[in-house]
């Protein structure tokens, strides 16, 4: 029963002893000429750093020539860092003659970048495919041009400098500016080099984590006729507004001929009315003596007369009483 036990004991013990002091990595640091004390890894252990990952680290480093110490490369580890990654673009920086220290890879790599495809596009330099951009020329003419942007990493200015969407909108804005500067489309599409001219001299990479080394246009269609739409657009408008003004002239004018028969109306009223109060003049000149019997029909004579004589000017029927 007691062997059993001190049997168990012993395993567990032993495997302790095996996870807390990494013998076995110890050997492999010596023999690489790596100098870390097999207590130096029992602390890595207590302070929850995996030693494998610092001294495989340091290892690769020291192989290729460089001189780090794991203290920093434990440091960057408990900052969140990806040691692995800055390991290698040290070395492939150091190989490739770019001067990148472990601090400023360190900063590279904390700040949220790939530090070690930093290393790679700055060694080889990185194609971008602008998307589509329209743009108008003075003419009127709609050009849409793709181009493929040819950039190198600027390994100092990662920290802080814009990205790759800010160099797509400034190539962008550059294209639109040349074909929108450009008298005709025509010289657009006989020489596309000029967009490409006009946009590396403006110096679209000032403040960005690259450096353009070229800008090539990929590919130029022409679009719709912008200008001639626009001036049907404008005819359009025009007739409208024009056809809008002759409706209001119109309803003007039938409302001021409304206006002028009710001003008719109204007169040939009065005119009646007037007419009406001469019977009762005519009545009361005879009752009063005014009027006599005789000169009311010498009166009724001469409207006869005068009735007639209208009739056969005009050839009109004589009216009845």
């Amino acid at each position: 029963m007691y062997f059993y036990f001190y049997s168990f004991a012993f395993v567990v013990v032993f495997f302790l002893f095996i996870h807390f002091f990494p013998i076995g990595l110890w050997v492999t640091a010596r023999f690489s000429g790596v100098e870390v004390g097999l207590f130096e890894l029992v602390s890595m252990r207590i302070r929850k750093v995996p030693p494998r990952i610092i001294v495989e680290g340091l290892i690769i480093a020291t192989k290729a020539g460089l001189r780090l110490t794991t203290t920093e490369i434990e440091t960057h580890y408990l900052a969140g860092g990806h040691v692995p990654s800055v390991i290698k673009a040290l070395i492939s920086a150091d190989k490739a003659n770019i001067s990148l220290s472990f601090k400023e890879a360190t900063a590279i790599d904390l700040a949220g970048r790939d530090v070690f495809e930093a290393v790679q596009i700055s060694v080889n330099p990185k194609v971008i495919d602008t998307p589509s951009v329209a743009a108008v020329a003075m003419d009127g003419i709609e050009l849409i041009a793709k181009a493929r942007v040819t950039v190198r990493a600027n390994i100092h200015k990662l920290v802080g400098g814009a990205g790759e969407e800010t160099i797509l909108a400034r190539v962008g804005e550059g294209i639109v500016t040349s074909i929108g500067s450009a008298a005709s489309h025509k010289e657009v599409l006989a020489n596309p080099d000029s967009i490409s001219n006009l946009v590396v001299e403006r110096g679209l990479d000032e403040g960005t984590a690259f450096q353009i080394l070229s800008i090539d246009i990929a590919d130029i269609d022409v679009g719709e006729n912008i200008g001639a739409k626009l001036q049907i657009d404008q005819a359009n408008a025009d007739l409208r507004v024009a056809e809008a003004k002759a409706e209001e002239r119109r309803a003007m004018a039938v409302a001021l001929e409304q206006e002028m028969k009710a001003q008719s109306e109204q007169a040939r009223a009065k005119v009646t009315l007037a007419e009406a109060e001469v019977p009762k003049a005519l009545a009361a000149a005879l009752r009063n003596g005014n009027l006599g019997i005789m000169d009311y029909y010498r009166m009724q004579n001469i409207k006869a007369d005068t009735h007639m004589r209208t009739a056969v000017a005009t050839d009109k029927p004589l009216p009845t009483e």
